[in-house]
């Protein structure tokens, strides 16, 4: 199949089965392989979604330089949407973040503010610091905010992603379980399987060191793309069915394992949602089926401690 521009390339990613890290007895666990997307990442869904509907009401006017704070993938993905759209962008980074998403944000032709962080932990006051950045850049003229962790854009670039897990599963799917960062993923895919079945268990994974969705403490961790250490403004728990928090430690151990055994390449926030999969499989048994997002590409980590160790 032919299509017109790399923009349509976005979703219609597969669905795989995970075999050799299931225990007997349990669910069957399908793998939603996004690292399928253009950019190797998920976020080129909402990426798209929340620049399109700017253009559609305005707000990013032709020529308009597009500003974001990014943890990475929404970056990555936003200078994909940029490049072929043909905005100026400035993305506001970490240290604490891989190079290799710094360096693909730039391939792109992004411009990129770097904000230092404490040893390369993820936390509360770093994600602030980015966003307090962003927006002061944004302030100057013909500038857009994207803002993601208030965009209420995002989740709709989700939904077609439920459409494609009903329509891949035959409508067989019990549990779906994701991430959140900004919790748009969890909350548009939870959108659209509940337009069919009310009955398919939602599941919210989070780091353990900072549960803050689950009312315990922020804190640090080392789960790129998922848990800012406070409540993503657009969180709404009524699209939540449970919420498990994985580790970072148990988080790495995953994403190795799937690679190792399952020859699934993914980061760190894929292991921890492998992690949480895993456990519903286990508590559902062999009539189910549980799905789970693999969020982006290993290639994303090869310079950070997922696979330079262990």
């Amino acid at each position: 199949m032919t299509v017109a521009s790399v923009l349509d390339a976005i979703g219609n990613t597969p669905l795989v089965q995970l075999k050799k890290i299931v225990p007997p007895g349990s669910a069957r666990v399908l793998a939603k392989l996004e690292f399928a997307n253009p950019t190797g990442s998920m976020k080129d869904r909402v990426a798209k979604a929340m620049v399109e509907a700017a253009e559609r009401d305005g707000r990013l006017p032709p020529g308009g330089t597009v500003v974001e704070y990014t943890g990475g993938s929404t970056g990555v993905s936003l200078a994909l949407i940029c490049a072929v759209k043909g905005y100026p962008l400035h993305l506001v980074c970490s240290d604490a973040f891989s190079d290799e998403k710094r360096r693909t944000m730039q391939a792109f032709g992004a411009t990129i503010t770097n904000v230092r962080s404490e040893g390369g932990r993820m936390n509360e006051e770093l994600f602030r610091k980015l966003i307090a950045t962003a927006r002061r850049l944004s302030e100057a003229p013909g500038h857009w905010f994207c803002n993601q962790l208030s965009n209420p854009d995002g989740a709709a670039g989700y939904h077609p992603l439920g459409e494609e897990i009903w329509r891949q599963t035959s409508g067989s799917v019990s549990a779906f379980v994701q991430a959140v960062g900004t919790a748009h993923s969890l909350h548009g895919t939870t959108e659209s399987l509940w337009g069919h079945s009310t009955g398919i268990r939602i599941v919210a994974v989070e780091p353990a060191e900072s549960p803050v969705l689950s009312g315990g403490p922020t804190g640090s961790h080392r789960i790129e793309g998922i848990g800012t250490g406070f409540v993503p403004p657009l969180w709404n728990p009524k699209l939540v069915n449970e919420i498990i928090p994985v580790s970072t430690h148990d988080a790495i151990a995953m994403s190795r394992r799937l690679a190792r055994e399952e020859g699934v390449f993914a980061g760190t926030s894929s292991g921890a949602n492998t992690v949480a999969a895993l456990r519903i499989a286990e508590r559902l048994g062999p009539d189910a089926t549980v799905v789970t997002l693999m969020v982006d590409s290993g290639l994303r980590y090869l310079t950070t401690e997922l696979f330079q160790t262990g």
